[in-house]
Parts: structure tokens; sequence; C-alpha cells
């Protein structure tokens, strides 16, 4: 673990290894998340095994990074960064904010806005100049806390996911961290 910011109960952390209860937190605030449908990409919780093994490998990726909040010295929360690949030099300054969550039990504390101001600033501090990120329609909450700070929707896909026998729409956003995000995203 590296990197720290204690805010009362609060903690948001870079991960980098897993200590004591981590996994399993990480694990059981995941599956609370898919269950309320907070999104994920899973739309009901896999085995306890796929997601340990989900998680252990996420710190085994070179150009991904973790972020988690805490509650009370819990994992409750988290969000990944995504560089391109080495091959990709021409989005070499792009990151993707993705598989952003914070537990049911664990909302209302500002965790998921503290968690993605975490990606934010380790992206600036990797060189990167936009984070892009992409959530379902239904996850109206998420898209009111990225807009708030800043993310721009620049596009919408009809059939983005299917949930519950039906087609769900789909949004993709950006954001510039090389400007104030009050300026023009030209």
């Amino acid at each position: 673990m590296s990197e720290t910011q204690t805010l009362g109960k609060v903690r948001i952390e870079r991960l980098t290894r897993y200590s004591g209860t981590d996994l399993d937190d990480l694990c059981e605030a995941t599956e609370a998340a898919i269950v309320e449908g907070g999104g994920f990409g899973w739309l009901k919780p896999p085995p306890r095994q796929v997601l340990e093994n989900y998680w252990k490998g996420m710190l085994l990726i070179p150009d991904r990074r973790l972020v988690v909040g805490r509650l009370d010295g819990l994992i409750c929360g988290s969000a990944q960064l995504s560089r391109a690949p080495r091959n990709n030099e021409a989005q070499a300054l792009a990151g993707t904010l993705s598989a952003a969550f914070v537990a049911p039990w664990a909302r209302g504390h500002g965790i998921g806005r503290r968690i993605i101001a975490e990606i934010e600033q380790l992206a600036r501090e990797l060189g990167l100049l936009v984070l892009n990120l992409d959530l379902r329609d239904t996850q109206q909450a998420a898209i009111h806390v990225y807009e708030s700070m800043g993310y721009q929707r620049w596009g919408s896909h009809p059939f983005y996911a299917f949930v519950d026998d039906r087609f769900v729409p789909g949004h993709y956003y950006f954001k510039r961290l090389d400007r104030h995000r009050d300026s023009d995203p030209e």
C-alpha cells in the first residue's frame, strides 16, 4: 500500500498489494455493488473464487492501477486507471477510468468523488492529459457525479448493454486533465 489520504473515517489509497482482510473486503463490496445494480459489468455476483481471482489478477497488470476507498478501515469501493498499451503511442496520453463503484452501505460519505479525484491525481502524475470512461444509462447517480466533476459526454450508444431482457443505452465521457474544469473542451 502507498500514498494515503485520510479524512475522518474515510481513507482513499492506491492499493498495490492486499493485506489483512483487504481481498475479502473488496470481494464483499463488489458483490454488494453488483446486487444493487451499481455496475461493474456483472449482472449477478460470480462465485467468490472468480472475484478473488479477478482482484488478484488486477494487481498484476502493469498498466493498470487500483484506487480503493475505506470506511472505518474496510474497503468499500474502488476504481481502476488503465493506460493505453505501450504499442499505442498515439493514445499514450489518455487513460481509462473503469470499474468504479462504492458498496451501497458506504454511499453518502463522498467516497466515490474522492476515489475519482485520486484517480485523476494519479493520472496527472503519470503524465496523462485525458481520462475516458463509459457508463450504462441506468447508473444515474454515477452519471451525476461524473458530470458534476467536469466529465463531458461526447456520445451515446443505444445498444450498449443487455440487462433484464432489454437493451440499455450507454454513454461515453472524457475529461481533460491539463485544463481547468470550466475550460472549453477544444
